[in-house]
C-alpha cells in the first residue's frame, strides 16, 4: 500500500484553514498531520512532524517567507507550498529563492491544490501555469527584445542555451522538442542539466535568469 502524503496546513484564518483541511481529507492519498496559524507554528510543525508538504499562508503572523527560509535550512525534506490572496510577482520570486517549492492563489480549486501538493511532494516545483507565464513575461515588460545570447551563458552548451531561451518563451518540453526536432525525453534531460548548471530549482527561476542576462532595458 502506497504511503500517504503527510500534509501540514498553516494559516491564521481559521475558516479558510478548516476549508483546506476539509478538502484535502477527501483525498485518499493524503493525510493532515498538523495545523497552525503563524510562522512559529510552521517551523515547529516542520521540526516536530516532518510533513512531506507544508502549506503556508504568505501573510501569516511572523511572515510566510521568513518561515520558508528557516524551514528550508533546518528541515530540507519538508517541501513548502505558499498560499496567498495577492499575486505579487516580487513575493513569488522571493519565496522561490528562499526555498518554497510552489505558489498558489487562495482562490484556486481544491483539485489544483491537491495536484500541486502531489507534484511538490515528488520534489518538483509548482506555480499555477497562467501565473507562471505572466511571471516570466513580466520581466520583459517595457523592455526591448533579447540580444544575441551568445556568450551570455558560459556554463551552458549551445543546445542548452537554445532550450533555455525557449523555456523563457514559455514553451513546454513537448513544444521545445517539436521546435528543435528532439524527443520530449531528450528535452527533459537537457532541462535537468540546465537547472543544475544554473543552480535553480524550477523552470520559472531558469526563465528569470534568461531574462536577466539577455534582455536590454529601454533607456
Amino acid at each position: 500500500m502506497q504511503r500517504k502524503i503527510r500534509v501540514g496546513v498553516v494559516d491564521d484564518h481559521p475558516l479558510y484553514r478548516d476549508g483546506v483541511i476539509f478538502a484535502l481529507e477527501s483525498e485518499t492519498d493524503m493525510e493532515i498531520v498538523a495545523q497552525g496559524e503563524s510562522a512559529g507554528d510552521a517551523y515547529q510543525i516542520a521540526v516536530d512532524q516532518s510533513p512531506d508538504v507544508l502549506l503556508l499562508d504568505m501573510n501569516m503572523p511572523g511572515g510566510g517567507i521568513n518561515a520558508v527560509a528557516k524551514i528550508a535550512l533546518r528541515c530540507p525534506s519538508t517541501k513548502t507550498l505558499m498560499l496567498t490572496v495577492v499575486d505579487d510577482e516580487d513575493e513569488v520570486r522571493s519565496a522561490l529563492r528562499k526555498g518554497a517549492r510552489g505558489y498558489l492563489l487562495k482562490g484556486t480549486s481544491s483539485s489544483e491544490l491537491a495536484s500541486a501538493i502531489r507534484i511538490v511532494s515528488r520534489g518538483q516545483s509548482y506555480v499555477s501555469p497562467s501565473f507562471a507565464a505572466r511571471l516570466i513575461m513580466s520581466r520583459g515588460a517595457e523592455e526591448s527584445e533579447p540580444r544575441d545570447a551568445t556568450g551570455k551563458f558560459p556554463e551552458l552548451s549551445e543546445r542548452e542555451v537554445q532550450i533555455l531561451l525557449l523555456i523563457h518563451r514559455g514553451l513546454s518540453n513537448r513544444l521545445i522538442g517539436d521546435e528543435l526536432g528532439l524527443t520530449e525525453k531528450t528535452v527533459k534531460g537537457y532541462v535537468t542539466n540546465i537547472m543544475v548548471k544554473l543552480h535553480v530549482r524550477n523552470r520559472v527561476e531558469a526563465a528569470m535568469i534568461a531574462a536577466e542576462r539577455t534582455v536590454v532595458r529601454k533607456q
